[in-house]
This record gives structure tokens, sequence and C-alpha cells, in this order.
């Protein structure tokens, strides 16, 4: 699976275009060398047959045919194993002088060229070869073939042919070595730079890109996105400061202002007034409670991580927030169900962990309407923890699934219940330290009342310590029931 990502990376096919381009013009300028040399040696060859020609015809004007036949059979005489081919016959194809028996089947071109084989068809007595020619007439009917022995200069065609040809091979494979190691050394730095941005995305804003020093693109490019992040930091810091400025500010007025409506309250004798200090009181809690959850939201995302990681389990986690809220699922008159799957146990921290739970089955009780159902389930699956809550309530709009966990956002059909919009946004920032993942589906799709399922999933483990010492325990003594083995 890693070499076929690295085959589709874009430096691979760079790198694969580059190589094509290569090998293009490696072949073309291969190509060139062949036809000039091949190409020199067959001229070449044809030269020599076109000067012996030229010797012969002036022996002909010279001697007539009795001095041509002399100067052959001479000439054949002295270098019977020489690469020149001779062969004067009648029009009828009669040998009259040679060093082959026969006249070639092969069929001459226009200009009267010819390339056969030296072998038995044409009573050549020694190894087979090839060989080329050209014809021409001689006074009187008479027909001359003189040739050269090509074999050597075929051999050098075709070792050229294979040169090039193995040539060609090689330089494919380097190219598609050069190519991937070229991509793979690229694909190593583009890798280290998602990972430092996903990190940095999972919260951990203190990583930076690293850079090897040799100030090419890729570190040019990651000292930019370093600035950046500098530059994004600083102004987020900027932001965080000022709303923790003014949430702290406000919270101590406002605190004061909450104690003497209460107090007020408490002095007050006329009904109407104690509860118009009342009504107060409760619009002052509300806004305490709006600016405690602001700056526990920006406490944990510039945290970045969990504070006390510890293994929790979260089915017990998950029990002990049911029994805090399920009197109040009973005031509503809502079915309360539970499905807990024992042993289901995580990396995190305990508190943040059961906040977020709690404040997702707080979602549950205070949208599904009385009478109605909602299903708690922790169970672990292919390696995760899962929690989920199901209600049979007002649902949330699929538009606006993606919305919900936006600070003070809320669906326009909760707007008249109390809330302020920021719930959604602690589970959030909770689930985000824990690398967790969030998924919001309809329980009911298609009904008038879809009601919401959340489910959170997030990385099991399994606690090795507390397994061993279980089964040391059932070892030494099997009587015991598992009920009232370790917690």
């Amino acid at each position: 699976m890693k070499l076929l990502s690295q085959l589709r990376t874009s430096s691979f096919q760079l790198a694969l275009l580059y190589m094509v381009v290569f090998a293009t013009s490696v072949f073309l300028l291969l190509a060139f060398i062949y036809w000039r040399t091949a190409g020199f040696m067959t001229a070449q060859t044809d030269a020599t047959i076109e000067a012996e020609i030229a010797g012969l015809a002036e022996q002909y004007r010279g001697r007539g045919v009795n001095g041509l036949i002399t100067i052959i059979r001479e000439r054949v005489a002295r270098e019977p194993n020489a690469k020149s081919i001779y062969l004067l016959t009648t029009d009828e194809h009669v040998k009259l002088a040679g060093n082959i028996q026969q006249w070639p089947q092969s069929t001459p071109t226009e200009t009267g060229w010819i390339n056969f084989k030296l072998d038995e068809s044409v009573g050549w007595m020694g190894n087979q070869r090839l060989a080329r020619a050209r014809i021409f007439e001689v006074q009187g009917g008479l027909l001359l073939l003189v040739g050269r022995d090509v074999e050597e200069l075929t051999n050098v065609k075709k070792v050229i042919e294979n040169t090039i040809n193995w040539g060609m091979g090689i330089t494919l494979a380097l190219a598609l070595l050069g190519g991937f190691l070229m991509s793979r050394s690229t694909t190593r730095r583009i890798e280290i730079i998602n990972n430092t941005s996903r990190r940095i995305m999972s919260g951990h804003m203190s990583l930076r890109i690293p850079n090897r020093g040799t100030e090419d693109d890729f570190d040019q490019l990651a000292e930019n996105l370093n600035q950046m992040l500098d530059r994004i930091v600083y102004l987020m810091e900027g932001i965080r400061h000022v709303s923790d400025s003014i949430a702290h500010d406000l919270r101590t007025p406002l605190t004061r202002l909450r104690n003497q409506l209460e107090n007020t309250l408490m002095s007050v004798d006329n009904d109407e007034a104690r509860e118009q200090a009342r009504r107060a009181v409760a619009e002052a809690d509300q806004l305490l409670a709006t600016f405690n959850a602001l700056l526990r939201i920006a406490r944990l995302e510039s945290r970045g991580n969990a504070g006390d990681v510890k293994t929790v389990a979260i089915d017990a986690l998950v029990e002990d927030a049911c029994e805090l809220y399920e009197a109040l699922a009973e005031v509503k008159g809502q079915s309360f169900e539970q499905e807990l799957e024992p042993g289901v146990n995580v990396e995190g921290d305990r508190d943040l962990l059961f906040q977020m739970f709690s404040n997702l089955i707080d979602n549950a009780i205070k949208y599904t309407p009385e009478h109605g159902t909602i299903r708690i389930v922790v169970r672990k699956e292919n390696g995760e923890a899962i929690f989920s809550v199901q209600d049979s309530g007002i649902g949330v709009p699929d538009e606006e699934k993606n919305q919900v966990f936006q600070r003070f956002y809320r669906v326009g059909k909760s707007r008249s219940l109390p809330g302020n919009g920021l719930g959604l946004s602690l589970v959030n920032a909770v689930a985000e330290i824990h690398q967790a993942r969030i998924d919001l589906t309809d329980t009911h799709p298609g009904e008038e009342s879809p009601g919401l399922t959340i489910t959170v999933r997030m990385p099991a483990v399994v606690k090795e310590r507390r397994k061993r010492r279980r089964n040391t325990i059932n070892a030494a003594s099997p009587a015991i029931d598992d009920d009232a083995g370790l917690v």
C-alpha cells in the first residue's frame, strides 16, 4: 500500500514525465548514432563495390571479354576466401567466371542492387553468410555480378542495435529508480509537513515545521508556514486574553450584583417584588454560568491536551453520570435506558470526560419532550470505545449538524428553551483534547420528531496489568465469583 501511495504522488508523476522526456531524448540520440554509423558502413561497402565495378569495366574496355574473365579468375585464385564476390554469366546464367556457382534468386532493385545469402543455393562451399552485390550488363549479353561479404557489417549492426536496446533499458531503469528516490525524498519532506500540520490542527499550537537548513524551496515553505503559525498564535492569544479579561472583569461585578439581588430577595415582603427579584437572581445565575463556561472552554482550548491522564473506565463513569441525571428524567416521565458494556477503558482526564458525558446526557433530557425515550450506550468496537446517547426529541436539521458545536449557536427549534449554546462547544473542546470523534445522526430518520443520536468514538485501551492480576487471583482462588472481582 505504501508503494502504491508513493506511485500516486505528484512528485513521482513529475519524475515519470521527466523520465519519459529523458528516455525519448536518449532514444533519438542513439537512433541518430545508429543511422549515421550503419549508414556510413553501408555506404562504404557500396562505394567499394562501385570501385571494383569501375576497375572491371576498365579491364573490359581494354582487354575485352576474355580479359575480363582472366582478371576475375586471377582475383578469385589470388584470394579464394576474400570478401569480394564475382560472377560472370551469359544471359541464361551460365557461369563463365567467379567464386560462386549459381545466380542468386533474390530480386534486384531498380538500381541493380541485390542482397542474398552465400549458401548452397549459389554454390558457396563455406559457412552461410550475407552478401550485397550489384548487377549490370556487359556488351554482348553477358551479366556481371560484383559484391561483398557483409556478414561482419550485419553483425556490427546487430551489436549496435543490442547496445541501443540495452542502453534504453538501463536508461529507463535508472530514470525510474532516480524518479522513485527523488519522489520518495520529496514525499518524506511533504509528509513531515503534513504530520506536523495535523498535530497543530489537533491543538498542539506550539509545534513548528522542521527544516534542514538547506534554504531550498521546502525550507522556505516551512519558514513561511512557521511565521504564519506564529502570527496566528499571537492573534489567538490576543483574542483569548481580551475575552478572558472581559469574562473575569464582568464576572466579579456580576457576582456582586447577584448577591445584592439575593439579599434583596430575602428582605422584600411584597410578593410581586420578591418574584421580580427571584427572576433577576435567576438571570444573573444564567449570565454567571455563561461566563464560567466561556472561561472553561478557553482554558481547554489553550491547554491542547488532557491534564491528569489516567486509564478511565468509561462504563463506570457514564453509570455515575446516569445516576446523577436519572432523577431529572423521571421528573419529565422519560424512559431512561442504559446499555453499558463493562471493561471499556480509555486514556484521559476523568473530570473532563465526566463533564463531556454529563453535558450530552443533560442535553438529551433537556431537548426530549415529556414521556420521551433516552438511551445511553457504551460499547467497544474495532479497538474504539464508543459512547452514544439517543433521544426522541426535536432533533437537529442536517444542514445545521456541522454548526451546533460553535459557541452560542442554537438550533431554531430550541431557542425558546433555557440554555446558552455553550454545552456542545465544551463537549467539542474535551473531545479534541482526547482525540475523539463526534458523529450526529437522526435517531428516527424521516419522522416529524427525528430525535438525535450523538456518538463519541475514542481510542480504547486494555488494562493489561489489571488483567494479569485478575488472572492470578482467579488461578489461585477458582471459587471466587467473577462479579466480586476487582473493579
